[in-house]
C-alpha cells in the first residue's frame, strides 16, 4: 500500500525539496508534464490533435496562498485560451481547472474561486470549448459542486469530476446524470480517511462500475477517466446497453500513460481525450500520478537507479 505513503509525501516540503533536487526528476516529470509554458505545450497540442485525439489542458499548481497567486492562475488559463483561439482548436481542446488554484482555500475562498474561474469559463465558451472543474479532497466538494451549479446557469456545458472511492459519489452521480451535464468519473487520487472513502482497490472498482452505470443510463454526457483495460471494456458494454452512440460519451486518459491505447480507441471511432498538464508547479500533480499506479512508481525508481 505505497499509494497513501506517496500521497502523504506530496504534502511534505522536505520531500518536495529532495525529489525536486534529484537529477533524474526532470526526465521522469517530462513523461507526465511535457512543458512549463504555453509555448512549450503548443507542439504537443498540435501533435495530439493531428493524430485524432482531443485534449483537456491543466495548468498545474495548487499551493495558492495569496489572492494575487489566484489571479495569476486565472491569467495563465486566459493566456492558454488566447493561444487556442489563434490555433483554431477550440472545439478539440477544453480546460480542466482545480478551484484550489483559483483561491478556494483562502479567506472568502468560495466567492474568490467563483470570481476567478468565471472569466475562464466565459473565454472558453467564446472559442467554442468548455471547462471541467476537477475534484479535489472531500472537504472541498460542496464548494466545487455549488460553483459548478452556478456556472451552469450561464454555461450549461461546464463539466465536473466525481470520484468513485468516496461514499457520497453514488448519490452525486444520480443528481448529476441529467440532460446537458458533463461528468468525468475517476477513481480518486487523494488520501481520504476510511470514514468517507473506500480503501481497497476491489471496493473502489465495484463502486466505479456502479456509478458509471448510473451515468451511462442517465441523460448526461459521461467522461470515462480510467486507464484500466477492464473498466474500459465495461464502459463500452454499459454504453452499448444504454444505446449510446460513440459520440455520446468519451474516454479520458492522462498524457504519458498508455499512449498506444489512446490511439487505438480513437482509431476505433471513440472520442478519446488526453488530460495534458503543464506548468512549473508540478510537484503535487506528479506525486499523485506516482501514487495512482505502481507502474508509474516503478518507472520513476528505475530511472533514478539507472541514472544514479
Amino acid at each position: 500500500m505505497l499509494g497513501p505513503v506517496i500521497l502523504a509525501a506530496s504534502r511534505s516540503d522536505r520531500m518536495r525539496r529532495l525529489i525536486s533536487a534529484a537529477p533524474v526528476t526532470k526526465q521522469v516529470v517530462d513523461r507526465f508534464i511535457p512543458g512549463e509554458s504555453v509555448a512549450d505545450i503548443v507542439p504537443i497540442i498540435e501533435e495530439l490533435t493531428g493524430r485524432g485525439l482531443e485534449l483537456t489542458m491543466d495548468v498545474v499548481g495548487e499551493d495558492i496562498t495569496t489572492p494575487e497567486q489566484a489571479a495569476a492562475a486565472r491569467d495563465a488559463y486566459l493566456a492558454l485560451i488566447d493561444r487556442l483561439r489563434e490555433l483554431d482548436l477550440g472545439e478539440r481542446v477544453e480546460m480542466s481547472v482545480k478551484l484550489s488554484m483559483f483561491g478556494q482555500a483562502l479567506d472568502g475562498g468560495h466567492d474568490l474561486a467563483l470570481a476567478n474561474v468565471r472569466p475562464v469559463v466565459e473565454a472558453a465558451a467564446a472559442i467554442g470549448t468548455t471547462v471541467t472543474l476537477d475534484a479535489e479532497d472531500h472537504t472541498t466538494l460542496d464548494s466545487m459542486f455549488a460553483i459548478h451549479e452556478e456556472l451552469r446557469k450561464d454555461f450549461p456545458q461546464t463539466g465536473c469530476v466525481i470520484q468513485a472511492y468516496l461514499f457520497r459519489t453514488e448519490a452525486d452521480a444520480r443528481r448529476l446524470a441529467a440532460a446537458g451535464s458533463r461528468v468525468r468519473l475517476v477513481k480518486g487520487a487523494y488520501k481520504e480517511p476510511a470514514e468517507v472513502a473506500y480503501q481497497q482497490k476491489h471496493e473502489i472498482d465495484k463502486a466505479y462500475v456502479r456509478i458509471l452505470k448510473t451515468l451511462m443510463e442517465g441523460a448526461g454526457y459521461p467522461m470515462v477517466g480510467s486507464h484500466d483495460p477492464r473498466l474500459i471494456s465495461v464502459a463500452q458494454e454499459l454504453a452499448r446497453r444504454a444505446g449510446r452512440k460513440p459520440d455520446e460519451y468519451e474516454f479520458q486518459m492522462l498524457y504519458g500513460i498508455r499512449g498506444d491505447e489512446h490511439l487505438r480507441l480513437a482509431a476505433e471511432g471513440h472520442r478519446m481525450r488526453v488530460y495534458t498538464a503543464y506548468g512549473t508547479d508540478w510537484y503535487g500533480y506528479f506525486m499523485r500520478r506516482l501514487a495512482e499506479k505502481p507502474a508509474n512508481l516503478r518507472f520513476f525508481l528505475r530511472s533514478m537507479i539507472s541514472k544514479g
